[in-house]
């Protein structure tokens, strides 16, 4: 083998064994698969900020004749407005029913915490799959690249003098799986990290707003 071998990243792909060419598919899918949910991840928590932003600014400023006609009208909304949504109908349900006024607004409560519960399942999917693509990749890319060194000394037994022309290409090929295997991971356990900490502080914008909205429930129930 002359030292002249070409050594190009596309080069050492195609030369690759079947093993390892098979990990640096799967890290590859990985890879782009975790980039979409980040992008899709981004966009959608932005989205939920602002409108959970709007929102508040709306009811808290005496918009809560045109919050309370949106309510009865069919078609998705914010998950603060949903949660919202919920309770109001509920406590307008068992006021119907002349209930007591503290059975009014544990029944609203209930339906907002449950309405609460399915906004925040729905923000949090797909965030195990990141977790998971951050945790995993780097040992997929491990094994690539230990399999990759196997085969590169295999192919030293047949050879009478060893010189770095022969190992070089063969270590090459098998530290490239490391390398995609981190440049999967890396982005996914960052987006990871930063989109918990937006989850939870939204989750912590709906609890303060629950409450809230309970406190009003409960003065309404207690004048009518």
């Amino acid at each position: 083998m002359e030292l002249t071998q070409d050594l190009s990243f596309l080069t050492l792909i195609t030369q690759a064994s079947w093993v390892v060419k098979f990990v640096l598919l799967i890290l590859l899918a990985a890879s782009v698969a975790s980039w979409w949910q980040i992008f899709d991840k981004y966009f959608t928590l932005r989205r939920e900020r602002q409108e959970a932003e709007a929102f508040e600014r709306e009811f808290w400023s005496g918009g809560h004749p045109d919050i309370v006609r949106r309510a009865g009208e069919e078609g998705r909304r914010s998950s603060l407005e949903e949660v919202f949504r919920a309770g109001w109908h509920e406590f307008k349900n068992k006021r119907q029913l002349s209930m007591s006024p503290q059975s009014q607004v544990e029944s609203a409560r209930r339906a907002m915490r449950a309405a609460y519960q399915r906004e925040m399942d729905q923000l949090e999917s797909y965030m195990p799959f990141l977790a998971t693509v951050g945790s995993v990749s780097p040992y997929i890319g491990l094994f690539g690249t230990v399999w990759g060194i196997m085969n590169a000394f295999r192919g030293l037994s047949n050879v009478a003098q060893t010189t770095l022309a022969h190992v070089a290409p063969g270590i090459a090929e098998a530290l490239i799986a490391t390398a995609i295997g981190l440049f999967a991971a890396i982005p996914a356990v960052i987006a990871y990290n930063r989109y918990t900490h937006e989850i939870d502080r939204l989750a912590s914008r709906y609890d303060v707003f629950m409450e809230e909205f309970s406190n009003l429930l409960h003065q309404e129930a207690a004048r009518s």
